[in-house]
C-alpha cells in the first residue's frame, strides 16, 4: 500500500472529511473522489479526479493537468465533473496566502491551499529560512468535528513536510 492510499484510506485521516451531506444523512464514501477548483474562462468549474487513493503521485499529477487543460478548453464531460466526495482549491498561483474556500454541497469539507512563501523559522534553536504554505479546511460540523478535521490536516502536513510519505 502507498503512502497516499493509506492516507485516503485511513478512517481517521480521511473518512470524516471524504462524505457528502444530504440533509437527513452523512454518506461516507470508500473511495476519494477529489475535486479540484479550476479557474476557466467560463468560471469556476470543478472536475474530479477519481479514485485519488489509488493513484501514485504521479498519476494524480498526471490526470489534473488534464481535467485542467480540458477545463479551459471547454472541454469537460458531464462525468468529468459528477461524483466529487472533496474538494481542494488552491489560489496560490495567484499570490493569494490564506483564503477561506467555501463548501460544495453536498461535499462536507474543502481544503484551501495558499502561496508558497519563504519565511523566517526556528530549527534546533537556529533561524532558517523555509518555505511555508497555509492550509485552511472548511468542514460543515453537521458531519465533521473539529478534531477529525485537526486529525485530517495533522496527517496531510506531515505527507506535505515528509513526501516520501506518499511513496
Amino acid at each position: 500500500m502507498t503512502g497516499l492510499e493509506e492516507f485516503f484510506t485511513s478512517y481517521y485521516r480521511l473518512r470524516p472529511v471524504n462524505a457528502t451531506f444530504t440533509g437527513e444523512e452523512i454518506q461516507r464514501h470508500p473511495s476519494a473522489n477529489v475535486g479540484i477548483a479550476v479557474a476557466a474562462p467560463q468560471g469556476l468549474i470543478v472536475p474530479v479526479i477519481r479514485s485519488a487513493e489509488r493513484l501514485t503521485v504521479q498519476e494524480i499529477a498526471r490526470v489534473r493537468a488534464d481535467l485542467v487543460s480540458r477545463a479551459r478548453d471547454n472541454k469537460l464531460k458531464l462525468q468529468d465533473l459528477e461524483g466529487g466526495t472533496f474538494t481542494v482549491s488552491n489560489l496560490g498561483m495567484f499570490g493569494v496566502e490564506t483564503f477561506t474556500a467555501v463548501l460544495n454541497p453536498p461535499q462536507v469539507a474543502i481544503l484551501a491551499v495558499g502561496a508558497v512563501k519563504e519565511e523566517a523559522v526556528v530549527r534546533d534553536g537556529e533561524l532558517d529560512v523555509a518555505p511555508l504554505v497555509r492550509l485552511m479546511l472548511t468542514c460543515d460540523h453537521r458531519a465533521i468535528d473539529g478534531a477529525e478535521g485537526a486529525q485530517f490536516l495533522q496527517t496531510l502536513v506531515a505527507l506535505v513536510e515528509q513526501p516520501t510519505l506518499a511513496l
